[in-house]
């Protein structure tokens, strides 16, 4: 089946899951750190502060994800998108009516948990277990959401910030979730997909790793390492990005023009990828998704030349168009689609622990005189020490699959 067939084909799912990615920018860091100022000047907090307080709203969001993840695989995804984007739009308009720094710990909660927790976590696991033989192609291009919100948001926010409230701006995603998101996903999502074809006599064959299998895995935290990379290093970059600037003496229009480019590139390696998952298979593409991040990590640290944060945005976009699409389509390759909602919920999870982690140690770190730029290399680093890892790990993950199969 070529691309342009299997689009045609499943429109309607594809453009839901797309649907509840783009609107997930609204509890993503890059949006919420866009109002960093705002929220600073707010409440006379330092950036270590404000970090700490980021850090305490994810934390609870993460724990609170495990917990309710599983319900993707006990109910439809159009029941649960429903009651995942009216809790978003709570959401945005809890953080447009904060008036203390207790309820901006609240409003994050809510956004991280709703936006970047589990609409994300719905529509990735909606797409592991609606589709089989093309996976990697519907992870992938469901994935583009992200990439859209990135491109769009920047430009959005930062043009009305120029003449409105902030709290308006809240109030103004509370009423798209409601007006748009809701109506758009809930038609595209009116039934399930069934897999076709192939898909069908291979949905569920062999064993299907039930989640309290999966966390007594050794190889699932240590692919867990590799995954929660690109969270902690990417939100520490976009949460400090205003303070980046300052410290490069950059102008901000570059980092809108970089958000843009890095979109399209992340889009177009994204849907790449996915066609390489579903040829090679996403567990052996692991080790090449956090090299362009460590390599663009140790280029910012560096870096003086406004241009240069470009090309570290460029290959930051290789990574999340790589990550997007593999960390989307592992886990159904290598512990089934049976119990998928349940081992992603703690996924996810970690992924928004590492999320949390980021901005509240790395805030705390320029505190006390440890600058950015240093922490950049140590970044760099781990990208490279993970490298190694993912290498080693791919074999393991291989055994899986092989003893999956035989398992009867």
């Amino acid at each position: 089946m070529t691309f342009q067939t299997f689009v045609r084909q499943n429109a309607r799912w594809l453009i839901g899951g797309i649907g509840l990615t783009f609107f997930a920018s609204f509890g993503q860091t890059f949006f919420i750190a866009m109002f960093a100022s705002q929220y600073r000047e707010e409440f006379g907090l330092s950036h270590g502060d404000f970090g700490f307080v980021y850090m305490l709203g994810t934390l609870a969001s993460a724990i609170t994800l495990v917990f309710i993840g599983k319900i993707v695989d006990d109910h439809s995804v159009r029941q649960v998108s429903t009651v995942v984007i009216v809790s978003l739009a709570l959401a945005c308009a809890a953080m447009a009516s904060i008036n203390s720094v207790a309820g901006l710990v609240f409003a994050i909660y809510l956004l991280r948990l709703t936006g970047q927790g589990m609409m994300s976590h719905t529509a990735m696991t909606a797409m592991g277990r609606w589709f089989v033989a093309e996976r990697g192609r519907a992870v992938s291009v469901t994935s583009i959401g992200h990439q859209l919100g990135e491109a769009v948001f920047p430009f959005v926010i930062l043009a009305l910030l120029a003449g409105a409230d902030w709290r308006l701006i809240w109030w103004g995603c509370a009423a798209a979730m409601l007006m748009l998101a809701l109506p758009l996903i809930r038609t595209c999502f009116t039934k399930d997909r069934t897999p076709l074809g192939i898909a069908r006599e291979k949905l569920e064959i062999g064993r299907q790793w039930t989640r309290a299998e999966v966390i007594r895995d050794i190889w699932f935290w240590i692919t867990c390492c590799g995954v929660m990379a690109p969270g902690f290093i990417g939100t520490s970059v976009w949460f400090h990005q205003v303070h980046l600037l300052e410290i490069k003496q950059w102008d901000a229009s570059v980092l809108v023009v970089g958000f843009t480019l890095m979109s399209i590139l992340s889009v177009a390696t994204s849907l790449i990828t996915g066609q390489l998952i579903d040829r090679f298979s996403a567990y052996r593409l692991l080790p090449f998704s956090l090299i362009p991040l460590g390599a663009g990590c140790v280029l910012l640290s560096y870096a003086y030349q406004p241009y240069l944060l470009i090309v570290f945005m460029l290959l930051v976009g290789i990574c999340y168009g790589l990550t997007g699409a593999i960390f989307g389509a592992v886990w159904s390759e290598v512990y089934g689609t049976r119990f998928l909602g349940a081992v992603r919920s703690v996924v996810f999870a970690g992924m928004v622990l590492s999320s949390a982690l980021g901005p509240g140690l790395t805030g705390w770190l320029i505190d006390v005189g440890i600058g950015f730029e240093t922490q950049l290399l140590y970044m760099g680093a781990f990208c490279l020490f993970a490298v190694f890892m993912l290498v080693f790990v791919t074999r393991r993950l291989h055994a899986h699959v092989l003893a999956n199969a035989l398992y009867s």
